[in-house]
């Protein structure tokens, strides 16, 4: 016998009967098609205590994204229509460093590595448990909003890192990135001239609990050094994992 579907199946594309209700809650995006999964995963978020916008393909998640500025979207990577779950993620990340958790029902290492390049924080393969979902929302957004200890710039030749203003600049002017490859660049930042191991980096920027390819590291990288150009003098210490050097 087939499960039953948690909660009602919706015709409709979006979801956004709430829109100006619980403002000072986060708000979290969730573009999904399959009407039983976005209900279980609604209805997890909502337990949680966020404010929740459902869309069921890519240009109505787009619209709610542009609308209602979140403060994280959780992206399918097989939607219907002209946009799949890869399109909306770079579209996303032309315009906002919103953090993107994206669900897929592709485990290939292709896909996972597309969707890290794209500017994907986090993935979640499917089927999964709600609760990891949960703990990996939190995460994500614990990490990206945590105010810092101490506003302080860190200045390496044309490199400036404000964590304060989580931005990056390069010769004074701001580089876009992820909130993933920030985090991971204001972690080099704050231990220049240390070589740091791929799961010391996980460790300190994923948190101890992440569970992945130590490879993913690799991946954010990669999109440092094509975003940042030569001011992330960043050496790689083979056998070992990467250390982020000042000019010289």
């Amino acid at each position: 016998m087939a499960a039953t579907p948690v909660g009602p199946i919706r015709a409709g594309p979006v979801r956004d009967d709430d829109a100006d209700m619980h403002t000072d809650q986060r708000t979290i995006v969730v573009v999904e098609d399959d009407p039983s999964i976005a209900d279980l995963i609604d209805l997890y978020l909502r337990r949680a205590g966020w404010r929740v916008l459902l869309a069921s393909d890519g240009a109505h998640g787009l619209d709610l994204v542009r609308r209602h500025t979140p403060d994280l979207v959780v992206l399918d990577v097989g939607l219907p229509g002209d946009l799949d779950g890869f399109d909306v993620c770079r579209t996303i990340r032309s315009t906002s460093s919103v953090p993107v958790l994206m669900l897929t029902a592709r485990d290939g290492e292709i896909d996972r590595v597309l969707g890290l390049e794209l500017g994907a924080d986090d993935y979640v393969t499917k089927p999964f448990s709600p609760r990891e979902l949960v703990a990996r929302v939190k995460a994500i957004l614990r990490r990206t909003t945590a105010a810092p200890a101490v506003a302080e710039v860190v200045v390496l030749g044309d490199l400036e890192v404000d964590s304060a203003r989580r931005e990056a600049r390069v010769a004074g002017a701001a580089v876009a990135l992820a909130s993933r490859e920030f985090d991971l660049l204001a972690y080099l930042a704050a231990h220049p001239g240390l070589a740091l191991t791929r799961r010391q980096l996980l460790d300190g920027v994923w948190g101890a609990g992440w569970v992945g390819d130590e490879r993913t590291v690799d991946v954010h990288v990669r999109q440092l050094r094509k975003k940042l150009g030569d001011a992330f003098v960043l050496t790689t210490v083979w056998g070992v994992g990467y250390r982020l050097d000042g000019p010289g």
